[in-house]
């Protein structure tokens, strides 16, 4: 079915006319001519003037441009038959810490080491794409926490924003309450269903302005579910040190992960390895389903680009008049072409009277 979105633009057709009418005439800056025969030539210059009052042939090109420019503003599309779309109203943040420790080498990926950033991309990023119907939305946090990607629909694009995700881009301390705090700030504006942060760390909270404990009791009275991830291997099992000589997995704390878990109604992981963390997408699969109901939406094709493609043209031949006046195809335009063959061999018989008089 073919329609405007805005039909209201319209109500412009009329702006060219009353502007017409409302602004002065402008002044061509041509000193007039002074004749003394200016009474006998009055005559003539109504009849030139009647002469070159806008005919219809000479207004259509410019009101079929201006038709044409509102058409295109007015945003005609062409809507689809409805399609079912799957809408769970649910809205699912991720943060991930992006912190200094998070390239440490110490997780299993198919029997290669990798870091544990590089871990959480290949793993949750599926995670965050098969969400159909939720909303998501990513949030990057290390000395502070940043929106990477706002809650959309649109989950690719938060998946290549995850991939893209560099270790220190927001810091090298971890501030966990910041983060809960700016995700609670996005969920808590939006009317769903089920709200649900994921959090990913691999320390403990040694920056930021607020307390995780503190944000998380603000989450469960915003009903905001927390599910925490801890990731990093055990110390005692893992042989790779850090620069210090120290595994960065001592600094997890995972008592006030849990805390935050059982404060908002959450649950708490422990990812130690690739395997361990494909569970724990697996098992957040079920503990909060995508998918509920079924809505319909009509697809909408955009129509805006062919009356602004002809505007375009019809703008061309209209400056092309003005360039090439003696072309022959001005003879569809130029209506002053009656004025040459008729009203011109009028004007040089008027004059010759008048000169032939005045030497009379």
């Amino acid at each position: 079915m073919f329609e405007f979105a805005w039909p209201w633009v319209f109500i412009l057709l009329p702006l060219p006319w009353l502007m017409r009418l409302v602004l002065p005439v402008a002044d061509s800056g041509e000193p007039a001519l002074k004749v003394s025969f200016l009474s006998d030539l009055e005559g003539l210059a109504r009849r030139r003037a009647r002469a070159n009052l806008p005919a219809w042939r000479q207004q259509a090109p410019f009101i079929l441009l201006w038709l044409l420019l509102l058409a295109a503003t007015a945003r005609p599309q062409w809507l689809g038959e409805p399609v079912p779309i799957a809408a769970s109203g649910r809205d699912l943040l991720v943060a991930v810490d992006v912190s200094g420790s998070m390239d440490f080498p110490d997780m299993q990926w198919q029997d290669e080491d990798v870091s544990r950033l590089t871990l959480v991309q290949l793993l949750l990023g599926d995670f965050l794409e098969s969400r159909e119907g939720d909303r998501v939305g990513l949030i990057l946090f290390g000395s502070q926490a940043y929106v990477q990607a706002p809650l959309t629909f649109d989950r690719r694009t938060v998946r290549v924003w995850l991939d893209e995700a560099r270790i220190g881009i927001a810091g090298k301390n971890t501030a966990i309450g910041d983060a809960i705090g700016l995700a609670l700030k996005r969920l808590r504006l939006r009317p769903a269903q089920s709200r649900v942060l994921i959090l990913v760390t691999d320390g403990a909270n040694n920056g930021g302005e607020i307390d995780p404990l503190t944000a998380a009791r603000l989450a469960a009275r915003e009903g905001v579910k927390i599910y925490p991830i801890g990731i990093g291997a055990d110390p005692e099992e893992s042989g790779t040190l850090g620069l210090l000589g120290l595994n960065p997995s001592l600094d997890l704390d995972e008592p006030s992960l849990i805390e935050i878990a059982e404060a908002t109604g959450g649950q708490y992981f422990r990812a130690r390895d690739g395997k361990e963390l494909q569970a724990i997408k697996d098992t957040l699969d079920q503990l909060e389903p995508v998918a509920q109901q079924p809505t319909q939406a009509r697809p909408a094709q955009a129509l805006y680009q062919w009356p602004l493609a002809l505007a375009l043209l019809l703008s061309i031949l209209l400056v092309a008049r003005v360039l090439w006046p003696d072309h022959p195809l001005q003879r569809l335009f130029n209506k002053d072409l009656f004025l040459q063959t008729q009203l011109l061999p009028d004007w040089r018989q008027r004059l010759k009277r008048l000169r032939l008089r005045r030497r009379r």
